[in-house]
């Protein structure tokens, strides 16, 4: 069931949805995407078919970003989105590889703050995200010290290389998933190969999902993560 009756509630720094299962099984953690919520991500538990009851956790993020007047969503860390209305009208996709995106920073440490208040071990966290959730949630458990459970990726794609490049190998035992359309006009598709290519060239194991699509979540992505969980009990 979920707490609070679909509302959000305070965990260390930031607010979340959270929906309990079994005690003992893990706790998948997901990071929405740029200009959405806590909300968005949230009915992914309910269609997935998985063996064990997971306990989720949906944060909502920090930043207030305005969508159009009268609506505003919620963010990671800001986009500058005249350039990529730019980059998307001469289909010249942005690459993020070679830097760590402003404001990155202050939302890891508030993802941080906010896992240490969940108080659940951190192997047994599942973390995942969708595009820039997606980056946050690769980003945080890289530099963890600790291994993680897992690590899902949607849509997302690779940041600060170089670091992700010499802490990956760290991580050699941890199973991944990631997927991403073919036509993202958002994310490029070559950018998030380049990432799974680091991740494997790292020596971690996990599953790629290519689809006919773009900067979205469809059902066979669905499908392969009820797979991955299934994979992890």
């Amino acid at each position: 069931m979920l707490d609070n009756e679909n509302e959000l509630e305070p965990l260390g720094p930031l607010q979340v949805l959270r929906v309990k299962g079994d005690p003992d099984a893990p706790t998948v953690v997901l990071f929405h995407g740029y200009g959405a919520s806590a909300f968005d991500l949230y009915p992914i538990h309910e269609v997935l078919v998985t063996d064990q009851k997971f306990n989720w956790v949906f944060p909502h993020g920090h930043l207030s970003v305005p969508l159009m007047p009268g609506y505003s969503g919620r963010a990671w860390f800001p986009i500058d989105m005249a350039a990529l209305e730019e980059a998307i009208r001469k289909n010249d996709f942005r690459n993020f590889a070679d830097k760590d995106p402003e404001g990155m920073d202050v939302a890891r440490q508030a993802a941080y703050l906010m896992l240490d208040a969940l108080g659940v071990p951190w192997n047994q966290l599942i973390l995942g995200g969708f595009s820039q959730g997606a980056m946050l949630a690769t980003d945080l458990t890289l530099r963890k010290e600790e291994v993680s459970k897992g690590l899902m990726i949607l849509s997302g794609a690779l940041v600060n290389e170089s670091l992700w490049k010499e802490l990956a190998p760290k991580k050699s035992i941890l199973r991944f998933f990631q997927s991403h359309g073919e036509f993202d006009p958002i994310l490029g598709y070559a950018n998030a190969k380049k990432l799974e290519k680091l991740l494997r060239n790292s020596g971690l194991l996990g599953e790629f999902i290519a689809f006919n699509g773009g900067h979205e979540i469809p059902a066979p992505v669905i499908q392969g993560i009820s797979r991955y969980l299934n994979s992890l009990s």
